[in-house]
């Protein structure tokens, strides 16, 4: 049987290579230098089974889950990743588990040269919480209380597949196996925006964001109660995933506007920034749409393609009323 200490060695302590820590795991804290004249960035997210995923969920796919979120983190403020914590309550010590966890974890970490600094492991109820630590410029990051009366709203990526995957296992929309498989990638697998959000920090071109993880029409709700704006919001410029993009209009709108886990970004910028904002997207093979825009009047005004207004009842998600 697995001791807490031969855990930790065996599947999350790796042999020392070119590292941004000054010392990582195996003291009682590790040791961060930030770069000269950067501000360090930190977020910090949990997981928990029967929650945020389903019981018995891949092991692989919830050790690349569990770090993107937290790097989704970092992207919607323009930072650099530079090194994580792990906090991992688990049932048992089981081998296969540990395996294919961490083997996601660290696939994903290696992909953004980021690296396990410490953490602590115990017995109890599947939980994951993971720390992040980046670095940016002074003065860069990119606030949800930035944006600007005429800024454009944009979008990267696409919306709405996680929640159409969730809805598939749920049995609340009809799936065919293979659409269900190619629409759940989007909720197993997350991509954080990590290199885009670098660049509208570092180049300057971004006025406010925020990841989308509950939902476009829940986290742009912050940007606008935090900048004190409002928006008027294209409901049918959001860009729909693959799977999500062949189904009838009500759910198109209803799982782009407000489905949630799709941790894309969402971004405002003056228009004198498009042309930018293009080439920044297009240089890390990242789609952006602009879908809206930033308005004095406070509130959040839905229209379609023709701009006419739109009635719908939607709101992100929360985990108290939910």
């Amino acid at each position: 049987m697995l001791s807490e200490f031969d855990l930790i060695k065996e599947y999350f302590q790796r042999p020392r290579h070119p590292v941004r820590a000054s010392l990582g795991i195996g003291d009682d804290c590790a040791l961060l230098t930030p770069g000269a004249g950067m501000q360090t960035a930190i977020s910090s997210d949990m997981l928990v089974e029967g929650r945020h995923f389903f019981a018995g969920e891949d092991a692989y796919r919830l050790g690349h889950k569990s770090l993107a979120v937290n790097l989704s983190d970092l992207a919607a403020m323009g930072a650099r990743p530079v090194g994580f914590t792990l906090a991992l309550a688990l049932p048992a010590a089981e081998r296969s588990w540990l395996d294919g966890f961490s083997r996601g974890l660290f696939d994903l970490a290696d992909a953004f040269n980021i690296e396990l600094i410490g953490g602590d492991t115990t017995k109890g109820p599947l939980t994951i919480c993971i720390t992040v630590f980046g670095e940016l410029a002074p003065d860069s990051a990119l606030r949800r209380s930035a944006a600007q009366v005429d800024d454009d709203l944009w979008i990267s990526g696409t919306l709405g597949d996680a929640r159409l995957a969730l809805a598939g296992y749920r049995h609340e929309v009809a799936l065919d196996a293979a659409s269900l498989q190619a629409a759940a990638v989007r909720m197993h697998l997350p991509v954080p925006r990590v290199e885009l959000g670098m660049l509208l920090a570092q180049q300057r071109i971004a006025h406010a964001a925020i990841d989308i993880s509950d939902g476009l029409v829940g986290d742009l709700g912050h940007i606008l109660a935090q900048s004190g704006v409002g928006a008027t919001l294209d409901v049918d410029a959001l860009p729909a995933g693959a799977v999500l993009a062949t189904r009838e209009t009500a759910l198109r709108r209803a799982y782009t506007a407000a489905g949630g886990d799709d941790y894309e970004l969402c971004f405002t910028a003056p228009a004198s920034a498009r042309s930018a904002i293009l080439a920044a997207a297009a240089s890390v093979a990242t789609p952006v749409s602009r879908v809206g825009r930033i308005d004095a009047a406070s509130g959040l005004r839905l229209c379609d393609a023709s701009g006419a207004p739109l009635d719908l009842a939607l709101q992100g998600f929360d985990h108290f009323t939910s």
